[in-house]
């Protein structure tokens, strides 16, 4: 949801005479710290984190905003496997020399459940590249011969070629929602830049950015 973030909170910024104060980081390591005690006026996290978030109280009202699946990316210009069906894609993982993932988030999550069952879970092991961040860095520098992440997370670099989407049959699609803090100072004008982000005059804007609308 960055890429549409930055897209959309300028121009709400304008019109609503406001500042938006992004505060970017993995979910796992954003929930740890509302867990401590920090709070915002709007919350973007999967649906999931947004439900569990709503159930400790913490957060009002849940607006789904977009989906996104997973991809695979190989470093630009070098071959691209055959990831069409499952047991392409289980081939491919196994003939790559080097598998980037990310390691907290949701993608990354995925695909090690994912390879466990497929039944190649220590093969990928071993050759994997495990970090959080856009994981398509890694294969643009080359250090890892094929990326795994959400195909709007490898968009952002722009040093790896996307292959696809996962197959259907092997894809986790992630809904990402939205909700108010509880107790929020702000809590009209953070529902407002949720509404926004919602709208659907920006669902051209979010397909562009690998996603579709919620």
């Amino acid at each position: 949801m960055r890429t549409v973030l930055e897209e959309i909170a300028p121009a709400f910024e304008r019109a609503e005479s406001c500042t938006v104060e992004r505060v970017y980081h993995s979910s796992i390591t954003l929930l740890a710290r509302i867990a401590k005690g920090e709070t915002g006026d709007a919350a973007v996290f999967t649906s999931t984190a947004i439900d569990d978030l709503i159930a400790q109280g913490k957060v009002t009202g849940r607006t789904d905003l977009t989906r996104s699946g997973v991809g695979l990316a190989v470093r630009k210009g070098a071959p691209q496997p055959d990831i069409s069906t499952a047991e392409a894609f289980k081939q491919a993982l196994l003939a790559a020399k080097s598998i980037a993932h990310s390691k907290t988030g949701a993608s990354g999550i995925y695909f090690v459940q994912l390879a466990e069952r497929l039944g190649i879970a220590d093969a990928v092991a071993r050759k994997a590249v495990v970090q959080d961040g856009v994981v398509a860095e890694i294969t643009a520098r080359g250090e890892a011969e094929i990326a795994i992440q959400q195909v709007s997370e490898l968009m952002q670099s722009a040093g790896v070629d996307i292959v696809g989407p996962l197959p259907p049959e092997l894809q986790e699609m992630t809904i990402f929602s939205a909700g108010v803090f509880k107790g929020s100072p702000q809590a009209d004008l953070a529902k407002a830049f949720i509404a926004e982000l919602a709208a659907p005059t920006h669902a051209a804007l979010v397909r562009r950015k690998g996603m579709e609308p919620a």
